[in-house]
């Protein structure tokens, strides 16, 4: 009989083949058999090549899967990011750039999950439900919220939860293509969607009565406004719920009313019942702190102490700081029956205590210390605000303000640094101190710059000298630009002595105050000790003398003109563009060059040591102003001659390098808020990036705010320690310079920090870095 798959099952001969039948029967191609009635042979492919899914359409690239051209949608195209610097466009550009420009607007085609990525229409609306195993009501009206995705044209749509409804709530249908409305072919469009009417969807009508702003700004741009919005009807059950909230007893329940009933013969009520009914969801909520002196390291753990008034039940629930290396079980105790005094254990044959031996909420005040659960001592530091409103209305007590309870930052002791030994220098042995690996010390050249080539000398004689040596004359030479000292003894005639250099010069020890020379140390009259040798200071030189009296004397004169004409051929052999050479010469890119700048600029090209009022002469000439500043525009103006003069040549202005103390402080005005600007926007951006550069860093913040504070302010001091715990560190003053800057009315003591974070991360490409 032939097999399930069409084959035929040869009868069994009754002799064994032979070896050259076997073989041709073993060559034989089935596929070349005629196809007979009722029998198939299996078809066998020889290549099986995979689909190339993966295209690039418009310059996006996207999986296209079944060859099918994914929605494209029409907008803008962005600004062109092209740099042509200060050469023109050439015209084939020129031309591109102006291909398809309508008003203005060039657009270009980008695919809709690009375009419309979290772009979502929503519609409010409702449907009717048939009531049958009710008597009050035939209908019931059930709102609902209709998404509409424009990225992939799916919706879903849900109902908003409502307490006590005794009906499944949420999510009634889930995101997918709806088909067309009122049976149409295809599926739901975005026009199918009108305020106003009707919305079919698997047996369910929808009327659809509002929208939200986007949604109808969205209709309004493409042509298409909606309707005004209606009002949802109301149904008989919805219109009882809402009387029950407005609508409440003529005279309230008290003592003497509960009296009155039981005297004639009713208003057994059940105590619990109406406690539960009168109380239900109102909760006590105080903040508490405990010191646990149980582990080696101390440490005060946050607490949240829950007095549900339904029940007289306490919950007890602990604040993990972030990273306290606990685990994260923040129930400290359950929701239950708390007894005061030590917690036992009671069986189930134990009598049950009397309600006075349970802890009460309403005893508690801020400011308390309550011992529970047998040895744990609680300190009461906070409340909300519902808790402040019960005490104050129904018990009649104000509970106190908040009290601080934060601990104060610990101070490290630093080690002390060792004596210096007097081998090598005294940066090469700090470098041991600091360094686990010594590193070569670093110079301060700023240093060497402004003192190059100034000399303190001082002529000095031994202080209690031997016979042999009272004729001997020292000459100390201190270096201001690396602190260094050398004696050297000047020759004299028949002295007997091998003159010259008599200590080498090096960084010393002024063995005589334990510290290293200074200038002060060469005062006339004084006395020096190094290497045991101690020196009587004689008289000092012309120039130190000059140098004591004035330490901002200047002993060169400059020619203001030839300085400026310098400076002008260098900064032009720099760059071939003089745009290259201000920006060399802008540190900080921010467009101008400040007093600060400009000083450098002169010490880069030899004139070092100047004068601040020669330096604010020579600035004086570049800008053009006198805003304290020099602009591009002034630079230019400064450095380049006129490109098309129609008469003779005309020469620069001349030079006038005489003080300004009006344009001193104008230069010096700028520089502090240049700088300040520049802290702002650092400290802006460092923010930033702690918060939009960074996944779910917003969550834990704000959960860390929430840990600390049960209110939507808080002050910068609790901003800083969040940012602290989040291990992000940042200084009160860039703090407050964000702060200030984002919100410039806040007040630093009440700052809305949700607010702040949320325009930090809305505005964090908005603050430009410099470039």
């Amino acid at each position: 009989p032939p097999l399930a798959t069409g084959r035929v099952r040869p009868a069994s001969p009754p002799f064994a083949p032979s070896g050259r039948i076997a073989a041709m029967a073993a060559t034989v191609d089935m596929r070349v058999l005629p196809n007979l009635p009722g029998y198939s042979l299996p078809q066998e492919k020889e290549r099986h090549p995979r689909g190339q899914t993966f295209n690039q359409v418009n310059g996006v690239r996207m999986e296209l899967s079944g060859g099918e051209r994914p929605k494209f949608v029409k907008a803008i195209r962005p600004v062109e990011t092209w740099r042509t610097g200060s050469l023109p466009d050439s015209h084939t550009r020129a031309t591109f750039k102006q291909a398809g420009a309508e008003d203005g607007l060039q657009q270009c085609e980008l695919p809709a999950w690009d375009a419309f990525d979290r772009h979502v229409l929503r519609f409010y609306g409702y449907f009717k439900e048939a009531v049958v195993e009710s008597n009050l009501e035939n209908s019931r009206v059930r709102n609902v919220v209709i998404y509409y995705y424009l990225e992939d044209d799916t919706c879903h749509v849900i109902e908003p939860r409502e307490d006590n409804s005794g009906i499944p709530q949420g999510q009634l249908l889930r995101r997918h293509r709806f088909p067309g409305n009122h049976g149409s072919s295809g599926y739901l469009k975005p026009e199918d969607l009108r305020v106003g009417e009707d919305l079919s969807v698997y047996g369910k009508t929808i009327k659809i009565t509002d929208a939200d702003p986007f949604t109808r700004s969205y209709f309004e741009q493409a042509g298409m406004p909606q309707g005004t919005a209606e009002a949802a009807e109301a149904d008989a059950f919805r219109r009882t719920r809402e009387a029950m909230k407005e609508n409440s007893a003529l005279a309230p329940r008290s003592y003497e009313k509960i009296y009155r009933e039981v005297m004639l013969g009713g208003g057994h009520i059940n105590a619990d019942m109406q406690q539960f009914l009168e109380n239900d969801r109102k909760v006590l909520r105080f903040f508490a702190i405990m010191d646990d002196l149980q582990t080696p390291q101390f440490e005060r753990r946050p607490f949240i102490l829950l007095y549900f008034l339904a029940d007289d039940t306490v919950e007890i629930r602990e604040m993990y700081p972030l990273n306290c290396g606990r685990d994260n079980f923040p129930i400290f105790f359950r929701k239950g029956k708390l007894a005061i005094g030590d917690y036992k254990v009671m069986g189930p044959q134990a009598q049950p205590r009397p309600r006075k031996d349970f802890v009460d909420g309403r005893n508690w005040s801020v400011g308390m210390t309550i011992t529970l659960l047998t040895n744990n001592r609680f300190f009461l530091y906070d409340a909300d605000d519902f808790t402040r409103e019960y005490f104050a209305n129904e018990l009649g007590t104000e509970l106190g303000p908040r009290i601080d309870v934060t601990l104060p930052e610990r101070a490290v002791t630093r080690a002390q640094t060792p004596p210096y030994t007097g081998y090598g220098t005294w940066d090469d042995s700090m470098s041991s101190v600091t360094h686990l690996i010594p590193k070569p010390p670093q110079k301060d050249f700023v240093k060497l710059f402004q003192h190059e080539g100034k000399i303190l000398r001082a002529k000095a004689r031994f202080a209690n000298p031997k016979a042999e040596d009272v004729d001997r004359v020292f000459v100390i030479s201190y270096f201001m630009q690396d602190d260094c000292v050398s004696i050297h003894e000047p020759p004299q005639r028949n002295l007997g002595i091998v003159t010259g250099r008599f200590l080498e010069k090096a960084v010393h020890v002024n063995q005589l105050t334990g510290k290293f020379f200074t200038p002060d140390d060469l005062v006339p009259g004084g006395s020096v000790k190094v290497y045991n040798h101690e020196f009587h200071i004689l008289d000092v030189d012309e120039y130190t003398r000059k140098l004591f009296e004035n330490p901002n004397h200047q002993f060169n004169t400059y020619d203001a003109e030839s300085v400026l004409q310098k400076l002008r051929e260098s900064m032009r052999q720099q760059f071939p563009l003089v745009r290259d050479v201000f920006r060399r010469f802008d540190k900080d890119h921010d467009g101008v060059v400040s007093a600060g700048e400009f000083k450098e600029c002169l010490e880069k090209f030899g004139f070092a040591n100047l004068p601040e009022d020669f330096v604010l002469g020579l600035m004086k000439n570049f800008d053009g102003c006198r805003d304290g500043q020099i602009s591009y525009n002034e630079f230019c103006d400064a450095l380049l001659d006129e490109d098309f003069p129609v008469g003779m040549l005309k020469t620069k202005a001349p030079v006038d390098s005489r003080p300004d103390p009006d344009f001193a402080e104008r230069a010096s005005y700028k520089v502090v808020e240049r700088s300040e600007t520049a802290a702002v926007r650092k400290a802006v951006i460092a923010l930033g990036n702690i918060v939009a550069k960074r996944e779910n860093m917003l969550t834990r913040i704000i959960k860390e705010f929430r840990h600390i504070t049960h209110e939507d302010v808080a002050t910068l001091e609790q901003v800083s320690s969040v940012l602290l715990a989040t291990g992000n560190k940042m200084d009160l003053e860039d703090l407050e310079r964000a702060a200030t800057h984002l919100m410039p009315t806040v007040d630093l003591n009440r700052i809305p920090y949700v607010e702040l974070f949320r325009l930090v991360k809305t505005t964090f490409h908005d603050v430009p870095a410099c470039r």
